[in-house]
C-alpha cells in the first residue's frame, strides 16, 4: 500500500502541469497580441460552427522538461479536443521559453491534414515570421493556412516546397574546403615517401558537418462555455523551432 502510494505521488509530480482550456484560444504564456486574438477567433468559431472541427491555439509557459510532441501530445487528451467519434481536433502549440511550435493532429484528420502539410505551414508560415519577431503574423497566417488545408482541396499544398533557413558561411564554404583539401592530399601524396614518411599512406581528415535545416507561436476574451469535445488523442502532426 506504502509502495503504491509512493508510486502515485511520484508519478503525480513528474506530470506536466496543464493550462486550463478556457477557449480556442489559450495564451498561458500571454505573449499573443490582443489584435492577434480578435482576429483569430472568429476564424476558429467560424471553422467549428461549420465543419465541427475544434482548431486550439495555445502557448506554454514551459514544457516542464519535456520535448513538445510527448507534451502536445498529452495536452490534446487533456483537453479531449474534437468530436469523440470523429476525432477531429487540432492544436496549435507554442512554447515560447523553448521556442518551440507544434501541429498536434486528430486522428480522424490525418488524411487531410497530413504530417507532411502539417510540416509546411510550420516552415512557411510560421517560423520565419517568429524569427524576424512577427508572432501575431505568424500566428494568422499559420491559422490561415491549417483553416485553408482544412475546409478545401489540399493537393495543391503537395507541391510546396519546404523553406530552408540561410545556409551559414561555413555551409556556403564547406564544398570548397572539401575541394582543398582533396587538392593537398592529391600534391602530398604525388611529393613521394620522403615528405610522406616512409610505409604510410595519406592521411584524410574530413571535416565536421556543420549547419541545420529549419523546420520548420490570448487570453480567453469571451464565447464560455467551451470545452473540449471529447476527442481521444492526437494522431500525427509536426513540429518545429524558430
Amino acid at each position: 500500500m506504502l509502495a503504491a502510494l509512493f508510486l502515485w505521488t511520484a508519478l503525480a509530480l513528474a506530470a506536466p502541469s496543464f493550462p486550463e482550456l478556457t477557449g480556442r484560444i489559450v495564451d498561458a504564456a500571454d505573449v499573443i497580441p490582443q489584435a492577434t486574438r480578435a482576429a483569430l477567433e472568429p476564424k476558429l468559431e467560424a471553422l467549428e460552427t461549420n465543419s465541427g472541427i475544434q482548431l486550439v491555439v495555445a502557448t506554454v509557459k514551459s514544457l516542464d522538461g519535456q520535448a513538445i510532441e510527448p507534451y502536445a501530445n498529452e495536452l490534446f487528451r487533456h483537453w479531449k479536443l474534437g468530436e469523440a467519434t470523429k476525432n477531429n481536433g487540432v492544436l496549435l502549440l507554442i512554447a515560447p521559453k523553448e521556442r518551440k511550435v507544434r501541429i498536434e493532429v486528430g486522428y480522424g484528420l490525418e488524411g487531410t491534414l497530413t504530417d507532411a502539410l502539417s510540416k509546411i505551414v510550420i516552415a512557411n508560415a510560421i517560423a520565419p515570421r517568429f524569427k524576424a519577431g512577427d508572432f501575431g503574423g505568424g500566428l494568422e497566417r499559420g491559422v490561415d493556412d491549417v483553416i485553408t488545408i482544412l475546409t478545401t482541396d489540399a493537393a495543391e499544398w503537395q507541391k510546396r516546397p519546404q523553406v530552408r533557413e540561410e545556409m551559414s558561411v561555413f555551409d556556403q564554404l564547406l564544398p570548397l574546403l572539401i575541394f582543398g583539401l582533396v587538392i593537398f592530399i592529391i600534391v602530398r601524396s604525388m611529393a613521394g615517401p620522403s615528405r610522406m614518411g616512409a610505409g604510410r599512406g595519406p592521411m584524410i581528415f574530413l571535416p565536421p558537418g556543420g549547419g541545420s535545416w529549419g523546420s520548420g507561436m490570448g487570453g480567453f476574451g469571451g464565447g464560455g462555455g467551451f470545452s473540449g469535445g471529447g476527442g481521444s488523442s492526437g494522431g500525427g502532426g509536426a513540429s518545429g523551432d524558430w
